[in-house]
């Protein structure tokens, strides 16, 4: 089976691909030559990934699918949410995300968070939605050299160390990405067309 995964990030592309069984064969954006930004205007991830997830239909006629992510801090309502990859500004920059979240933070003794993924995966004309949730806290620092994003500043739930200081493996199977590709993963080996 092929699959499109719409995105331009090449992190989430090899995180995805290295979960994914030999039977499913993902082609990225690059592959179909598509080198169009969709911009994400809904104010929902379900909405952006759904958004992104028809742009490639539509216009590429492929089965695909696409996801957004949110980091939503409990004691700034949900904050960054929607606009995390954008949260600091122009030019979109991790470490200045990291930085603007840290500064909002600061004095705050609730530093609970959750990452969240929606996926949503269209294929032969229906429309699918697998969300995946990883609790966890946004630590004082960064720790860790690994993974992207926000990772260095968020601890999972029950561990001692930040998505950065995880293995990929580790991360996988934990995090909000992994755990909505994982229900994807099972609703495709099950699939019937």
């Amino acid at each position: 089976m092929k699959l499109v995964f719409a995105t331009n990030n090449l992190n989430k592309l090899k995180e995805v691909q290295e979960m994914l069984t030999n039977s499913i064969e993902i082609l990225s954006l690059k592959d179909i030559n598509c080198f169009d930004e969709v911009d994400e205007t809904e104010l929902t991830l379900e909405g952006n990934s759904k958004l992104k997830a028809n742009y490639i239909t539509k216009n590429f006629n492929y089965n695909c699918f696409a996801d957004d992510t949110g980091l939503e801090v409990e004691s700034l309502n949900g904050e960054p949410g929607v606009y995390s990859a954008r949260y600091a500004g122009e030019p979109f920059n991790a470490e200045n995300n990291m930085r603007k979240l840290l500064t909002e933070l600061k004095g705050k003794e609730n530093r609970k968070a959750q990452f969240r993924t929606a996926v949503c995966l269209n294929i032969d004309g229906k429309q699918y939605v697998f969300e995946g949730i990883c609790k966890g806290e946004i630590l004082k620092e960064k720790q860790g050299e690994t993974g992207f994003g926000y990772d260095p500043i968020f601890k999972p739930e029950g561990y001692d160390q930040s998505f950065a200081e995880m293995s990929a493996d580790e991360k996988n199977k934990i995090s909000h990405r992994g755990l909505a590709i994982q229900k994807l993963i099972t609703f495709l080996s099950n699939y019937k067309s």
